[in-house]
């Protein structure tokens, strides 16, 4: 399955985060026993992502999986838990007992939370209990439900914000450049940004790679290809890329293959 063009969310169950961390949290996940059971059944499969830069953590609460990271096999047994940025395309190898809790940052968002850049994780697997600590990655997995999960981690989370306040300016300044950039249909400049945020195109470009963990520029065309491509794959017959700051469909065609590796034209997508 591969993000974008399949439902891989069918699989699993979310929960949004509270409203005091939806700026850094995009959600929490749980894969659903019943679903993969339903769409899986006794059969081996891989669930593949593109890059997104979104820090994630994967605590596993089944079997042993292999993970592809770009062009590294790591294996990852029933006890390890871990860290990715998404830097990179990942992808998943997984028996049908599958079983993962996952917490998915928005960019900024786990430096906010955690006190130092996301650029620090790089392509690295990183094990989660160095982040996390044993005692509470034992307690998230005994709790029962995703619900419980979720609120148990939110109040260490909340904590760990407010110890972090005095970074929050820093983290809010990278947030409101790649608002701009969404409010700006994503044709905005990487000069128009830095002016927009009363700094030098050169100082905004070196924040924002220490920062995120790489380019803006490179940051930009990863975004608004992801949303331009799942917006095509809904409906591609009232797909514009004008819309998204596109030349025309040909400079579309070629951000995708830039970003997923293959031709828009051997994609699996609805007609």
């Amino acid at each position: 399955m591969t993000e974008i063009f399949d439902d891989i969310r069918k699989l699993y169950l979310f929960r949004t985060p509270c409203p005091e961390l939806m700026d850094y949290i995009e959600f929490f996940s749980e894969t659903s026993l019943e679903a993969t059971h339903h769409y899986i059944q006794e059969e081996r499969f891989s669930v593949k992502l593109f890059p997104s830069f979104t820090p994630t953590i994967w605590l596993n609460l089944g079997a042993p999986y292999q993970l592809l990271n770009d062009s590294s096999l790591v294996k990852v047994d029933q006890a390890a838990d871990i860290l990715v940025l998404r830097s990179t395309t990942l992808e998943r190898k997984n028996f049908p007992t599958d079983n993962i809790f996952t917490i998915k940052f928005l960019p900024m968002g786990f430096e906010a939370i955690f006190g130092y850049s996301q650029a620090t994780i790089g392509t690295s697997v990183i094990n989660a209990h160095d982040l996390l600590g044993s005692d509470v990655i034992q307690k998230v997995k005994g709790l029962p439900t995703l619900n419980d999960k979720a609120l148990f981690l939110e109040d260490l989370f909340l904590a760990k914000l407010q110890k972090n306040f005095p970074n929050q300016f820093y983290v809010a300044t990278i947030q409101k450049a790649i608002a701009l950039f969404s409010q700006s249909s994503m044709e905005a400049k990487l000069q128009e940004l830095a002016g927009q945020l009363h700094v030098s195109e050169k100082t905004f470009y070196r924040y924002f790679q220490k920062a995120i963990g790489t380019n803006p520029k490179d940051f930009f065309l990863v975004t608004r290809c992801r949303e331009a491509l799942s917006v095509y794959k809904k409906n591609k017959h009232s797909f514009s890329p004008y819309d998204f700051g596109y030349y025309d469909f040909a400079h579309f065609s070629k951000e995708v293959k830039r970003f997923t590796g293959a031709h828009l034209t051997t994609q699996t997508l609805p007609d």
